[in-house]
């Protein structure tokens, strides 16, 4: 069980790290026009690859519902992010918010933080926001965008289900590798804030 001095730490140094980002977490790489494309780039950075891996595991070890209704919160609300930046809709915060992603995912995986489903969707939904959004954006003006997003939703929905298969499967036996690796996607997260990543 985790102290409630702890979650307020966590929350603390959350914060305090959303507060002070002076790196990008998300540069654009590569073209953004085709399905090719959109399948690629999550694989392409690890502000993508973590967070999303973060939220299977994350997943898995709350069992139940989350299971598909966290990585389908992801997936969801970060098309709808995406539509947003497409459509040039301003969204605040989209680099610190991307980069608290994967500190804050890091963290919840980190310490096995156990949520209400619901409270979950909410914060894997605002996270989706700000990376759907920056993927929006890329998308350029004489392109529709949406095989690209077809194919970053798919990449994603991948890796959320890479995450929930290590957990539950390595996870299942070895609870400290899953919170291993949650501290692994938390340090991911604060190098990239940094700039040492």
């Amino acid at each position: 069980m985790i102290s409630a001095s702890t979650k307020r730490s966590t929350l603390a140094v959350i914060l305090l790290l959303a507060a002070a980002m002076p790196a990008y977490a998300h540069v654009g790489i590569g073209t953004a026009s085709s399905f090719t494309a959109g399948l690629a780039h999550p694989l392409s950075g690890l502000d993508h690859m973590t967070v999303m891996i973060a939220v299977g595991l994350w997943a898995a070890l709350k069992g139940g519902k989350a299971i598909w209704a966290w990585p389908l919160a992801f997936v969801g609300v970060m098309l709808a992010g995406g539509a947003l930046g497409m459509l040039h809709v301003p969204v605040p915060f989209i680099e610190p918010g991307i980069l608290a992603s994967v500190v804050a995912l890091g963290l919840l995986v980190a310490l096995a933080i156990d949520l209400p489903v619901s409270a979950g969707v909410a914060i894997i939904g605002l996270f989706a926001l700000f990376h759907g959004h920056a993927h929006g954006t890329e998308v350029p003006e004489n392109v529709g965008g949406l095989d690209y997003m077809a194919g970053f939703a798919m990449a994603t929905a991948l890796l959320h289900g890479f995450g929930l298969a290590a957990g539950l499967g390595v996870g299942s036996r070895f609870g400290g590798l899953a919170r291993a690796a949650g501290a692994a996607c938390a340090a991911t997260g604060i190098g990239l804030a940094f700039g040492m990543v």
